[in-house]
């Protein structure tokens, strides 16, 4: 139904209602000085003068002041402002006028005190010609929305100024059907207070009762600093009591439910933890970096350059951005020389199943720290792909391994995966072999050979994350390969920095492993990205199971059963007592036969020898159909 006020009164009757009321205003003025009797009769004159002036000069100044270009059915404190100063002007130019006239004697004088009167009478004519129109138009629409049988009954979840423009646009907009009830919001300042006639009622921990309580059917989410935590328990709480629950940047379409996958909420990655994120303690790193030359293999990948940026704040002597492709490299020195102008970098663009060109670089830079990074990682990709894995992952560790011990390096710190443990396809395999290689190298030399295991990486490239954030952007739907997937999780940021203080606590031939808390289900994983995006799972984005691929557990480990975790002094690393290391001997003879087996492109053979010479591994045979299922 229509509203009755249409909220429509055209500016040329306030035009006419100023007109009338200036006239009032200036007599009004007069009576209140002299009041009606002789002395009022014998000032008449100046007061027909000051009529005329005023009619001339008053609308001018409002309308140069855009007094009659506006709505006033939303009339707020900046148009009352407006109104003061539009006045005020007016009232000062009639006043001159005035003056000028009496001074050039065109009548017989005036009382000056009418021009404060005639001041306060216009700015109480002006404000309240204007403001009666938002009044009016405020009633009409109360009345309107008591007319309504299905009314919304919402919640706003923030007592700030998101929370403000919430439901100033619910107040504005009574075709949305909503009905404000009330905010939540956790500072204790705020409790009881209202927002625009409506009161804070609760925190957050109180929602489950306010939603019972006053019947809620809506919650709305506005505070966009929120960090993923607070929007899980609001969510998860909405969810339980069948109440709907939306956050979104675009308010108007927010309230009324027009979802737009281009006005997504933007996920922070730590929004995605079940956990809290690790706290960062960098006593122990600055030790081992500074004044340092160090080389980081791999440094146009989303480790590698995360490490390249943590390790610049420790001003090391130098760094060494070793990497394959040519653009991502080129992307991380733009982006460490935009924020460590004086850093020494040196990208290198080199493959590091290239000997003499690993021997080179060495042998001009001498770095005295080397993070090993560089890898084939992608699963998928590597189960179709066996020999390149073999060649990179496996020949391309040995490699830098040997040259870096051959040219005297301190420390070599190679970061692995989850996956290596109880390996059931190439990229796992692969790694463990690069871990045994990277260990026994240091039973060789002086220098601290360390390998870093850990999990997924939430945001890295080729994660689930950007490619479920680019799913959602289209729409949908969410590819999930099966609903009991789980995976350990850790930002960038966490696990680089972690890495970094391994290395400072590593002495000889030691399995560092990061505390990743609890696997996630990827399926939870999913739902948190969709909803923290704003949406609702199988409602806004339609979820789907594609079926496990080859190569996939349906949950990872950090260990293998049996073996012994050691405390070390950081509370998120551990030491991993290990029983599954090839001697030397036998390690060479692994490596050469698996070099052969990659050249002669033999990914069956690939896969059996592995399954032999690792105790736990479990490769099956690959099946291409389902490779790139996503």
């Amino acid at each position: 139904m229509a509203s009755r006020f249409k909220g429509s009164i055209r500016n040329r009757f306030i035009f006419l209602a100023d007109l009338i009321l200036i006239v009032v205003c200036v007599f009004c003025s007069y009576i209140l000085r002299l009041e009606l009797g002789y002395t009022f009769y014998k000032y008449l004159p100046s007061a027909y003068w000051m009529i005329g002036v005023s009619l001339v000069i008053k609308p001018t100044v409002y309308y140069f002041f855009g007094l009659y270009r506006r709505l006033w059915n939303y009339a707020s404190m900046n148009e009352m402002k407006l109104i003061l100063i539009a006045v005020t002007c007016a009232s000062a130019v009639v006043s001159a006028v005035m003056v000028i006239l009496a001074t050039a004697n065109v009548f017989f004088g005036f009382p000056r005190l009418v021009l404060i009167i005639d001041w306060i009478l216009s700015m109480i004519a002006v404000g309240g010609v204007r403001f009666s129109v938002r009044i009016m138009y405020d009633l009409d629409r109360k009345n309107s929305i008591k007319s309504r049988e299905k009314m919304k009954r919402a919640l706003i979840i923030g007592a700030g100024d998101a929370g403000a423009l919430v439901l100033k646009e619910i107040q504005k907009n009574p075709q949305l059907n909503v009905h404000p009830v009330g905010f939540i919001d956790d500072d204790p300042k705020k409790m009881n207070q209202s927002i625009y006639g409506v009161k804070v009622i609760g925190t957050v921990n109180d929602i489950r009762k306010i939603i019972d309580r006053y019947a809620i059917t809506d919650v709305f989410f506005a505070i966009p600093s929120a960090p993923g935590r607070v929007v899980r328990v609001v969510s998860d709480s909405c969810r339980e009591k069948e109440v709907n629950f939306r956050t979104m940047p675009g308010i108007y379409e927010l309230l009324g439910g027009k979802i737009s996958i281009s006005k997504l909420r933007e996920v922070e990655i730590t929004d995605l933890l079940r956990r809290d994120p690790v706290k960062l303690d960098a006593q122990n790193i600055g030790s081992i970096l500074t004044d340092k030359i160090v080389l980081v293999s791999g440094a146009g990948g989303s480790i590698g350059r995360e490490l390249c940026n943590q390790i610049a704040r420790w001003n090391p002597a130098r760094i060494i951005l070793l990497g394959h492709g040519e653009n991502s490299i080129f992307e991380t020195l733009l982006d460490l020389h935009e924020n460590y102008p004086a850093l020494s970098l040196k990208p290198q663009i080199a493959d590091i199943r290239d000997q003499d060109r690993l021997r080179e670089i060495f042998k001009e830079f001498h770095p005295d720290i080397v993070f090993h990074a560089a890898a084939h990682k992608h699963v998928p990709l590597m189960e179709f792909n066996g020999p390149d894995a073999i060649t990179n992952n496996v020949f391309g560790t040995w490699n830098m391994a040997h040259i870096a011990n051959e040219n005297g390096v301190e420390r070599f710190v190679m970061i692995s995966t989850d996956k290596a443990v109880r390996p059931v396809n190439i990229m796992g395999a692969t790694k463990r072999i690069a871990e045994n290689i990277v260990l026994n190298e240091s039973a060789k030399s002086a220098a601290e050979f360390t390998v870093v295991r850990f999990g997924n990486v939430l945001g890295s490239r080729g994660s689930v994350v950007p490619i479920f954030q680019e799913q959602i952007k289209k729409g949908g739907p969410v590819t999930i390969t099966h609903p009991e997937m789980k995976r350990y999780f850790m930002t960038i940021p966490e696990a680089v920095y972690l890495v970094l203080e391994a290395a400072g606590l590593a002495t000889k031939e030691e399995t560092f492993v990061l505390n990743m808390g609890k696997q996630v289900r990827i399926l939870e994983l999913a739902e948190d990205l969709i909803r923290l995006s704003g949406l609702e799972p199988g409602k806004d984005i339609e979820i789907k199971f594609t079926g496990i691929r080859t190569g996939e557990k349906l949950s990872e480990d950090l260990w293998n059963e049996g073996q012994i975790l050691e405390p070390t002094l950081h509370p998120d690393i551990f030491k991993l007592e290990r029983d599954d290391l090839m001697d030397d001997e036998t390690l060479s003879k692994v490596v050469r036969r698996l070099l052969e087996l990659a050249k002669e492109g033999d990914d069956s053979a690939i896969r059996k020898y592995l399954n032999e010479v690792i105790p736990d591994a479990n490769i099956s045979e690959r099946a291409i159909s389902d490779i790139f299922t996503f």
